[in-house]
């Protein structure tokens, strides 16, 4: 028998199989791990490109948080032909419409995109970029485990994973119940 949280769980926790794709997004955050599983996905021929996005306002790093990733990924080989860039958006529907603008100029319509995000910030993301693109974009979702280390096995053994998580199915009602009725009459 289940926890009564489980259904939380399976809320907030997203992760999908992944296949080849036309881009590996990665909406801002300055945490290495995030642009490491997009290498790491990259190197297994995935994807011809990556974008990360993220401006500045980061606390974390003294740059963008576009130029941080952008940093890691050319320490780990990754050709600067093939990182697309995206260096304005302030939060997560920002990183989505920036990085639609940023497909459509450089000529690459999005079909089938991987996103490289935080475990705990999976659907609130997958939520957004399905808002944002166009609906026949599929999204593919490879979480990494954050700083913090929480996972949906462990997030309700702490305060900290219980605020957490409960931060994002707050922001998930405020983010999305507007959206609702433009998502039916797609």
């Amino acid at each position: 028998m289940g926890n009564p949280f489980d259904c939380l769980t399976d809320l907030i926790f997203v992760e999908t199989k992944i296949a080849q794709a036309d881009i590996i997004l990665i909406p801002g955050a300055s945490q290495a791990s995030l642009m490491e599983r997009a290498v790491e996905l990259y190197k297994r021929g995935l994807s011809p490109y990556i974008l990360p996005s993220g401006g500045e306002g980061n606390r974390q790093v003294e740059t963008t948080e576009w130029a941080f990733l952008k940093g890691i990924a050319l320490e780990n080989g990754i050709p600067e032909e093939v990182i697309l860039k995206e260096d304005k958006a302030l939060h997560t529907f920002e990183n989505a419409r920036f990085s639609l603008e940023v497909l459509r100029m450089s000529g690459i319509e999005p079909k089938k995109v991987i996103l490289v995000c935080k475990a705990t910030h999976s659907r609130r993301v997958l939520l957004t970029y399905q808002t944002v693109f166009p609906k026949q974009t599929e999204f593919m979702i490879s979480p990494i485990i954050d700083r913090t280390g929480i996972t949906k096995e462990n997030w309700f053994l702490s305060e900290e994973g219980i605020n957490i998580v409960m931060k994002e199915v707050e922001k998930i009602g405020l983010y999305f119940g507007k959206h609702i009725p433009n998502w039916v009459s797609r």
